[in-house]
């Protein structure tokens, strides 16, 4: 299987390049000498650097490293590489340099001259920070075919007027409903952006995909978003047979992935893939940091109880590594089977404090049992997989339960509810699966913000460095949300709810547990 989809990523790579790059050999070559400081024809192609002149080769110092994918370069350092796009260095004027001077167009000449020697058409030194190449003619003049053809290179989806997005949602089964619903907020979402104007005068388009019913489906889904409508990006997809497993696909091909709607697994793992909201593993790291801060060890167990399966089994480790760390003393794991329930409430009955992995009617039904045997630990959860039947639990348990969210109506602010409620009214949605209605919406507003930041000349790079560099953006729907380099999760964290079952109500603390990703 490994490596069929190694061959499936090289396949759609190599199709999605060849698509949207359409260069000549010459150019090709020019292409990896530019990105990759390697000559298509395996000469030497050799760089001298600094003032002693000290040489390195080529490949690690390319050109695109300090100029940018689109030659338009990039600070660093303290030193702004010029725009070197064959329009910018063939302007038919004089031109003004950012350090003052002046110099006329550049032919091939004298940017092959400028390149070798360092000195530009009005015979000016350039900037010692510019290495000097050493090169042959031949790949000097791929160099310069590949330049004049650099402005005019898009990634997929990009049109002068169009942008295309794609997704992937189930459009039969069990999972039909919640497709259904992802894809009126998502069409929403971006109709709200097109009724504004579009973004940098173009319109975003969303094509959407049958994620199918497995693995199988969902790849050949994915396969037609790249390959045949050759998306910019993918927004909230929802393939369960895919969870996980994005960053393998996507990585080979550089497409980014906004907001996915991943159902059992943790928070991306890859620099391609930004997700507003937490997965099940920040929150279940929230519920432990929440409990070692406001819930007092009891004497007894601490068990983490969860679905017999390797992916469940993965969670509650990390979550007894965060809890250890912590300071608490005798945490041990309890798998369980739905159908062996009695034997599994029976071994929680010393327990002092439950954390639980699974669905809501096995939380229900060990909660019962519990309180048949009089026996009222803490019962910790997340949300997404037990509120359901929460209010239903017992008396005795109530205020002994807390559950994470990653968002509550404290975070709502009237902007953020007017525009959400707009688009349940144009596309005739109630309030079922508002947690999902707000992911989707969100991820749309973040996909917004990042094409935005990224300018009307976008890239897949350039909105991933976009959305690298966005802090404390706000949705009006979610805590904020901040990503770095190594944070590819908005809100990495949870807030914590109180069940009190009494008074049949859910009890915000008033507390917002964040967490980082040690465990």
């Amino acid at each position: 299987m490994g490596k069929f989809i190694g061959l499936l990523c090289s396949l759609w790579l190599t199709s999605t390049l060849a698509v949207a790059l359409e260069l000549t050999e010459r150019e090709a070559a020019g292409q990896q000498l530019f990105t990759q400081g390697i000559s298509a024809g395996g000469g030497e192609v050799i760089a001298r650097v600094g003032a002693s002149g000290a040489q390195v080769p080529a490949a690690v110092v390319p050109c695109a490293n300090c100029h940018g994918a689109d030659g338009r370069g990039r600070p660093e350092g303290g030193v702004r590489p010029p725009d070197i796009t064959w329009r910018r260095l063939t302007m038919g004027f004089s031109t003004l340099a950012s350090n003052g001077r002046t110099h006329p167009a550049y032919t091939d000449a004298s940017l092959a001259r400028a390149v070798s020697e360092g000195i530009d058409p009005g015979g000016n030194k350039l900037d010692p920070a510019m290495p000097r190449f050493i090169m042959s003619m031949r790949d000097m003049s791929n160099l310069t075919a590949y330049l004049k053809r650099l402005e005019e290179q898009r990634d997929p989806g990009v049109q002068n007027d169009v942008l295309r997005i794609g997704t992937l949602l189930p459009q039969q089964g069990p999972l039909a409903e919640l497709g259904k619903v992802v894809g009126e907020v998502l069409e929403g979402a971006v109709n709200q952006v097109n009724q504004a104007g579009g973004i940098h005068g173009r319109q975003l388009q969303l094509l959407v995909a049958d994620a199918g019913s497995d693995r199988q489906s969902a790849e050949r889904g994915l396969r037609a978003l790249l390959e045949d409508d050759q998306v910019f990006a993918l927004l909230s997809p929802l393939a369960p047979a895919l969870d996980g497993q994005y960053a393998e696909l996507l990585e080979p091909t550089g497409v980014p992935l906004i907001g996915p709607l991943e159902l059992k697994t943790e928070g991306p793992k890859s620099r391609l893939i930004f997700a507003p909201l937490p997965g099940v593993v920040e929150q279940l790291q929230a519920l432990g940091k929440f409990a070692s801060q406001s819930l007092t060890p009891a004497p007894g167990t601490v068990l983490i109880v969860y679905e017999q399966q390797a992916s469940q089994q993965q969670l509650a480790q990390r979550l007894q590594q965060r809890l250890q760390h912590d300071g608490w003393p005798n945490v041990q794991l309890q798998a369980y089977q739905t159908e062996r329930l009695s034997d599994t409430a029976a071994q929680l009955a010393d327990a002092s404090t439950v954390f639980f992995l699974g669905l809501s009617n096995t939380f229900s039904e060990l909660s019962a049992r519990l309180n048949q045997a009089e026996r009222h630990p803490y019962l910790l959860a997340v949300s997404a997989q037990v509120a359901g039947g929460a209010l239903g639990i017992a008396e005795g348990f109530s205020q002994r339960v807390f559950l994470a969210y990653p968002f509550v109506p404290s975070d709502w602010t009237p902007e953020g509810l007017k525009a959400l409620e707009a688009i349940r009214e144009q596309s005739g949605l109630g309030n079922q699966h508002g947690a999902l209605q707000v992911s989707a919406y969100c991820a749309a507003l973040l996909l917004s913000e990042g094409l935005k930041r990224a300018g009307r000349d976008a890239s897949r790079e350039k909105l991933v460095s976009a959305l690298e560099n966005l802090h404390n953006f706000r949705t009006g729907l979610t805590p904020q949300l901040s990503f770095g380099p190594g944070q590819r999760v908005g809100a990495s964290g949870a807030h914590i709810v109180m069940v009190d079952s009494q008074a049949q109500r859910f009890q915000a603390l008033g507390q917002y547990i964040s967490v980082d990703s040690d465990f």
